[in-house]
């Protein structure tokens, strides 16, 4: 009984610290497109805040690879705040944004399921292994530090081996998003045979060309890259970068600097409100299928702030463009009127207001760029990260482990 008290005590005192810690301001607090008022929903606001999934270092997990860390304290940064993004698309896919989580009431399988993508082991098809390997393709060794690009990178591969949340990831080039492009990725595998020899649908905000769009559009996370200023952010992105917190679509950001990367999920006045993943927890060690211990996969301390200003938009050069920033913003669409809607907010919110600019929104693929060609699974692996087809799915036998792995 007394461990049962002290457990709801913890609670308790972590609630009341949160709330202390909240300034008092007349402004409305946004968290991921919600909006709360401080005064009348600070209950409400910390629930949203404790049911983001929160990835941090973990140690004493499988060693990466067989012979590589056990650990991720003081590299994987930037990895977990990848996966808290990512899993907050998959929330929104399955159990929707106004879903809550709360430790004393059963959650619904499909929580569990999300969850068990990642777990840190090597066959959970979102887990720090599987990420880290991944990352070798990308030209990063494991256990070194990433920056965002190669996150977004690494998501947008591995998504392409999860059968079950059939996920398409676009990675915005030089600032400038592509509807045509996402169209594409909105096809089904299927659907691209069923329709090849056709002409592919141009914008999906072209009212007359709505009947020639897929019928079977994939889930869609997309990731616009930031470019912000060289030493410090230019305050003319500040009031766009708030704004799409406000998109009902809005995933959070991933920023930060080397060694110390942050996940976004709203804004408070001129304030960041953040998760931060540099805590390091013991490895959850659980079978497959089996009901995750998920108190520590949310965070029930007080919420992290910084002052917009801090955040660091340091350059980061990559193959064939610059990325400028190490952090991205990320934007959840469940359907094309979803994206729809998401473009008009867009073209409204931003790219009319001349100072919110901070990126473009284009129909048309640019005829000066390469030819865009939607990612597939590629039929031979050359990573060494044993990938599977669903979170709980494995491989058959250790020789087929063995044969991908070559």
């Amino acid at each position: 009984m007394e461990a049962v008290l002290a457990k709801y005590e913890n609670q308790i005192n972590a609630f009341s610290e949160f709330l202390e810690d909240l300034p008092d301001v007349d402004e409305p607090v946004w968290i991921l497109g919600a909006c709360y008022d401080l005064k009348t929903k600070k209950s409400e606001l910390l629930s949203d805040v404790r049911s983001r999934l929160w990835f941090t270092y973990r140690k004493k997990f499988s060693p990466i690879g067989g012979t590589g860390p056990s650990s991720d304290a003081g590299w994987g940064c930037m990895l977990r705040c990848g996966q808290m993004i990512l899993a907050q698309a998959l929330v929104c896919r399955h159990l929707g944004r106004d879903w809550r989580w709360d430790p004393e009431k059963r959650q619904p399988k499909e929580y569990h399921r999300i969850l068990h993508c990642f777990l840190d082991k090597k066959d959970s098809c979102y887990s720090i292994h599987q990420m880290a390997q991944m990352g070798v393709g990308e030209g990063k060794s494991v256990g070194e530090w990433y920056g965002p690009n190669t996150v977004a990178q690494v998501l947008k591969k591995l998504a392409l081996f999860d059968d079950w949340n059939t996920l398409a990831v676009y990675v915005s080039m030089d600032n400038t998003v592509v509807i045509e492009d996402i169209s594409k990725m909105g096809r089904k595998p299927e659907m691209e045979k069923k329709t090849s020899g056709e002409s592919s649908p141009t914008s999906p905000l072209t009212p007359h060309l709505q009947s020639q769009r897929p019928l079977d559009w994939r889930p869609l996370l997309l990731v616009i890259p930031l470019r912000m200023g060289i030493n410090s952010i230019n305050p003319v992105y500040i009031q766009a970068f708030k704004e799409c917190f406000k998109m009902p679509q809005s995933c959070g950001v991933l920023g930060g600097k080397p060694n110390l990367a942050y996940y976004f999920i709203g804004f408070i006045d001129d304030e960041l409100i953040y998760l931060d993943p540099h805590t390091t927890q013991q490895a959850v060690d659980t079978e497959s299928g089996s009901a995750v211990d998920d108190q520590s996969y949310h965070c029930q301390r007080t919420p992290h702030r910084m002052k917009i200003t801090s955040l660091d938009p340091s350059v980061a050069l990559v193959r064939a463009q610059i990325t400028c920033s190490n952090a991205f913003m990320g934007f959840f669409c469940k359907s094309e009127e979803d994206f729809d809607s998401w473009c008009d907010l867009v073209q409204q919110e931003l790219l009319k207001k001349r100072n919110l600019r901070m990126f473009e929104l284009v129909e048309k693929h640019p005829s000066h760029w390469p030819p865009f060609v939607p990612p597939t699974k590629p039929e031979v692996q050359t990573t060494g990260a044993e990938f599977i087809e669903s979170p709980d799915k494995l491989f058959e036998s250790e020789e087929e482990f063995e044969i991908l792995n070559v």
